[in-house]
């Protein structure tokens, strides 16, 4: 660019980028910083600090050609900055993954940070109603508040289910991975019953002009097909049935 400035991008057209970021990338960068943060409410505040830094920032500096990538550096850097700031956080605070070395070698060899936040969240410790909450808020990125009205209660109390369900993850060392192959076939079910629940969530939306979320819709076809690489014949099934269609 020979040192000339980049005109400034207008505030909209950075908003629009912002939002459709987070439709696609929301669960790509916080299974990424879940991995750095070691917890998931700090790799939340890490990826939230990261949109608003991108909104901050992109309208001067401009819309990176990669913004998945933008973004996941960001987050993961704040998620650093938040340990170094906290010099005995690695030690005081249980970790959600699991070092280089100590994964289960069992496990299907799967390159994709979001299904293991996809096993987190429906890990058989939880209630499924937390197993549905934290997928819809954690791996599709919605609101507190567009998952209590999918549930029909109010915001306030949906925040505070989500919360202890995390607590509960966070407090019974919940491992951040891909189950076994010997464990894989009864954790699935449940797995599979969330997808489920989130496309029929696109269906019935339960407020606007709009009764169709075609975002959530999209959303548990897209879960789909990613756990379909570590289970294709179960999965398989489930994309062919008449109520995911």
């Amino acid at each position: 660019m020979g040192g000339q400035l980049m005109p400034e991008i207008a505030s909209s057209e950075v908003a629009a980028a912002v939002a459709d970021a987070h439709r696609r990338e929301w669960a790509f960068v916080l299974a990424a910083t879940v991995r750095v943060a070691g917890d998931l409410d700090s790799a939340e505040e890490a990826v939230q600090d990261a949109y608003a830094s991108a909104l901050a920032t992109w309208g001067s500096r401009g819309i990176p050609d990669n913004v998945g990538a933008w973004l996941t550096t960001t987050a993961r850097r704040r998620a650093l900055d938040v340990l170094r700031r906290n010099a005995t956080a690695r030690g005081a605070l249980p970790k959600l993954f699991e070092p280089l070395g100590e994964t289960d070698t069992d496990a299907p060899d799967v390159p994709d940070d979001r299904l293991r936040l996809i096993f987190t969240c429906c890990h058989p410790a939880l209630s499924r109603e937390a197993q549905v909450a934290l997928t819809l808020r954690l791996v599709c990125g919605l609101s507190t508040d567009d998952v209590a009205r999918a549930f029909l209660v109010a915001e306030p109390t949906m925040a505070a289910r989500i919360t202890r369900a995390k607590q509960k993850i966070t407090k019974a060392h919940i491992p951040y991975r891909i189950p076994s192959a010997t464990e894989l076939p009864e954790r699935l079910d449940a797995v599979l019953s969330v997808v489920h629940l989130v496309f029929t969530s696109g269906h019935s939306s339960p407020s606007g002009a709009n009764l169709m979320r075609r975002d959530l819709a999209e959303r548990g076809h897209e879960l789909a097909r990613l756990l379909r690489r570590c289970c294709p014949t179960r999965v398989r099934s489930l994309l062919c049935s008449p109520s995911f269609s």
